[in-house]
């Protein structure tokens, strides 16, 4: 589906993450449903992040655009935002998500962008906006996620 090419890190983030033996571009994937939908990661920073998913496939009984996959990209695109914000030591977690549908899509590419809102200690706020393959804007929505410690490993 996806054209599937590792996403663009800044560099102090993929060495953050190499230090701790993590993958990155497997850590702040689409995840199995995005795969599913064919979600690419195209760029990725805590004030920037960049995706794009097929409209074929991911269509409603009328041929447009399902609004539920205009969701799923723009969930997987604020939560990577708020993961890279957070920092190798804290996970986000989605708490709200909300999406206005502003116009159907047919066919083509759609891109997510999703910037920060507000990135704080404990929450972080991404806006995405969706557009079509004529910069038309398909979908906007915002994602709130909080921000949780990364599980230790028991001693023992």
């Amino acid at each position: 589906m996806g054209e599937h090419t590792a996403p663009l890190f800044p560099q102090e983030v993929i060495d953050e993450y190499a230090a701790l033996g993590i993958d990155l571009p497997a850590l702040f994937s689409a995840g199995h449903l995005g795969e599913l939908m064919g979600v690419t990661i195209v760029e990725a920073a805590a004030d920037r992040v960049v995706g794009t998913m097929p409209v074929e496939g991911n269509t409603q009984p009328y041929g447009l655009l399902h609004g539920g996959a205009s969701a799923v990209l723009a969930e997987t695109l604020g939560s990577i935002g708020s993961m890279l914000h957070g920092g190798a030591n804290k996970i986000a977690v989605g708490v709200d998500l909300n999406c206005t549908h502003h116009r159907g899509a047919r066919n083509g590419l759609v891109t997510g962008v999703a910037t920060p809102v507000h990135r704080g200690r404990s929450t972080a706020t991404y806006e995405i906006v969706i557009t079509d393959e004529e910069d038309k804007r398909v979908c906007t929505a915002r994602l709130t996620c909080l921000l949780r410690d990364v599980p230790q490993p028991e001693a023992g």
